[in-house]
């Protein structure tokens, strides 16, 4: 840019095509810092979620073993009159809640692209190469 006079630019002045690739050149770099950081937090949330799923999906793993283990017993008390009832609602309540939080588990289990992440790219691209076109004029 040419001198500024008491302080201020010219009027006149105008920027210079190296100076508008320069400047190019620093909004591109903090526009890919910005999609960095968004791409980051998006795949934060994934994992986030992605671990919530996954520890009811193991709950349902361990209410699935309980189930087995009070099953065993069941087949022993069937052979003692009217004590089996208790085994088995015991055995089916536990199939139930981990049937539940299997359920649970699968349904919040996502396993997806960073969405918001690949549009902002898009658009950013889109814009980059506008600035190129503008600036090369």
């Amino acid at each position: 840019m040419q001198p500024a006079l008491n302080g201020r630019p010219r009027a006149d002045a105008r920027p210079k095509s190296g100076e508008l690739l320069s400047d190019a050149m620093q909004d591109a770099h903090r526009l890919v810092s910005l999609e960095i950081a968004l791409a980051k937090q998006e795949l934060r949330e994934i994992v986030t979620t992605n671990l919530i799923a996954a520890a009811c999906l193991a709950a349902a793993g361990i209410f699935a073993i309980f189930a087995v283990l009070v099953a065993v017993p069941v087949l022993v008390v069937v052979l003692v009159p009217w004590h089996w009832e208790a085994a088995l609602v015991w055995a089916i309540a536990y199939l139930a809640i981990g049937g539940g939080l299997a359920l649970y588990g699968r349904s919040r289990l996502s396993l997806r692209l960073p969405t918001r992440t690949i549009e902002s790219l898009k658009e950013n691209k889109e814009w980059a190469l506008h600035q190129l076109r503008s600036t090369g004029k």
